[in-house]
């Protein structure tokens, strides 16, 4: 009796991993829905495909969105371009503060609501270009991106895919719109 317990359960146990397969979607399903997220978003907004070569960006809440990089994984618009000459030094520890928007949500022009931090409250940092430091790793390098055409204290908005995403978060295919507000403390 005990053994056809046991199989029974087994076998249970089988058609329920077999069944959870076959409701989920592949990774390819997934990158594809997310690609389908960040253009949904994108159709509302001005594309810029390259970066001014003077690195002059405009700027504020009508500003295009600019691409980052040729894979599409990141779009930037710059809210307020900070400071000229207030460039961030590689391992510099950079604090920043963050609203982001999960793009799947964004429907008829509107973001859902938004999730973050204060600073006072709950900093957040990471150690310019160094991703050998946890904190740096985790985060991702997509937050770190706008750092490389901008000032320490610029504020920007910037569309992440997952893989350029935090790192806890790159299996779940999820893009996101970050506001980023950087600094260092003082």
């Amino acid at each position: 009796m005990k053994k056809y317990s046991t199989a029974a359960l087994a076998a249970i146990a089988v058609a329920s991993a077999l069944t959870a397969c076959d409701d989920s979607k592949s990774y390819a399903e997934l990158l594809s829905e997310e690609d389908m997220y960040v253009n949904n978003f994108l159709c509302d907004q001005t594309i810029v495909l390259d970066i001014p070569a003077d690195t002059v960006f405009e700027c504020g809440p009508d500003a295009p969105y600019y691409r980052l990089d040729e894979d599409g994984m990141l779009y930037m618009q710059v809210i307020d371009p900070g400071t000229k000459g207030n460039k961030v030094e590689t391992n510099e520890q950079i604090y920043f503060r963050y609203t982001r928007y999960d793009l799947a949500g964004y429907i008829d022009g509107e973001l859902p609501a938004g999730e973050g931090n204060n600073i006072s409250l709950n900093p957040c940092w990471f150690r310019y270009n160094n991703f050998q430091i946890q904190s740096s790793y985790n985060w991702g390098v997509g937050i770190q991106r706008p750092l490389v055409y901008l000032p320490v204290d610029c504020r920007v908005n910037i569309v992440i895919k997952s893989q350029m995403g935090p790192s806890g978060e790159q299996t779940d295919v999820q893009p996101y719109l970050w506001s980023l507000t950087y600094e260092r403390r003082q």
